[in-house]
């Protein structure tokens, strides 16, 4: 078993948004003030949306666009789980879970009895949280309500524009295929769900990190599925606090897609800032151009980079040479092409 791992990085470009909030704001006197959500580096400061939101809208997207059914949430006093089955539901396997429950098993004897099982899986998708390229100034909207009798009752809400960048990573490996030995993080699956996925297919693997253990893997039909479909969903990803007033297009506006064989993820510093005071977004050709030479031992197949015209069009000529520079490695083009591209040459690359 290899370590493969799709990596991915992304660009969105949004105006007069508030996607991610974070409460009442603590900048005006007004009781009625929402705040977006900052964060600060280097003594400046970044607007963000949350890695947690940025899973909510991708999964969103992919009950509403890839027809997935999302597993079920159960509620419980203050805690809160999805059916944690990874073989019937896809996001359960994709989005990783962790349930306490019981399950009823029959003993030596004959005897039904229950008993206590804590099962967990780390997440084949990770994701970062979705960060501003440069330092962004937040707007404080002062509006209110006059439709009434009486006096008008004002709210406000930050907003902003800017160029947000983020990372993702899918385990190729990890995608449809689950342990169910006792060790914290590694009970994917109880006894019963062991059984009724053999029942429906699936196989037993040797776990290549752990020896004399075994794994269990869904056909390759169904692993390959759930990783194109979650990788389609960018096509289509909406979502962001406040739609109604401020809606923003938060599919990528520039993505980079390839395979490597290590978890490490390269493209962290593919774009930059410039302008008297850093607060222009910009690609960084350069940085693209140092991370080929550096990682090339650790591609598999090529490295996708998708662009929409009308974004960043000031640096369209040097993706366009360095495609050019590396075409036995690179391929350039639309944003949702290079989506198709990398999923074709995807299906050549899982197990």
């Amino acid at each position: 078993m290899k370590n493969k791992k799709t990596q991915g990085f992304v660009l969105l470009d949004v105006d007069v948004v508030a996607l991610n909030n974070a409460g009442k704001s603590n900048t005006t006197l007004n009781d009625n003030s929402v705040a977006t959500k900052t964060i600060t580096k280097n003594g400046r400061r970044y607007v963000y949306v949350s890695g947690q939101a940025w899973r909510f809208w991708w999964r969103e997207a992919l009950q509403k666009n890839q027809n997935w059914k999302l597993s079920p949430i159960t509620r419980e006093s203050k805690i809160a789980f999805t059916n944690a089955n990874p073989i019937t539901y896809a996001d359960d396997d994709m989005f990783g879970y962790m349930r306490a429950a019981t399950e009823k098993i029959t003993d030596e004897k004959g005897k039904e009895k229950s008993t206590n099982i804590t099962v967990t899986r780390v997440s084949p998708l990770k994701n970062s949280a979705i960060v501003s390229v440069a330092p962004t100034a937040v707007a404080e909207n002062w509006s209110s309500m006059s439709r009434q009798e009486g006096d008008a009752v004002p709210y406000t809400k930050q907003e902003y524009s800017t160029i947000l960048k983020g990372m993702f990573s899918i385990d190729l490996n990890m995608a449809g295929t689950f342990s169910s030995y006792n060790r914290t993080g590694y009970m994917n699956l109880s006894q019963k769900l062991r059984e009724e996925a053999l029942e429906k297919g699936a196989v037993e693997i040797d776990d290549a990190f752990v020896e004399q253990q075994k794994l269990i893997r869904l056909s390759r039909e169904v692993r390959e599925q759930r990783i194109i479909d979650t990788l389609q969903a960018l096509k289509y990803i909406s979502g962001g606090a406040m739609q109604t007033n401020n809606m923003g297009d938060v599919t990528p506006k520039f993505i980079i897609l390839a395979t490597t064989q290590t978890g490490n993820h390269p493209f962290t510093h593919v774009v930059k800032t410039e302008g008297a005071y850093d607060d222009i977004a910009r690609l960084n050709p350069e940085g693209i151009r140092e991370v080929l030479n550096e990682y090339k031992e650790t591609f598999v197949g090529k490295v996708f980079i998708g662009k929409r015209n009308g974004f960043m069009d000031d640096d369209t000529a040097a993706l366009k040479e360095l495609a050019e520079e590396y075409k036995d490695l690179v391929v350039y083009g639309a944003v949702n092409e290079m989506i198709d591209a990398y999923c074709a040459e995807l299906k050549t690359q899982i197990d």
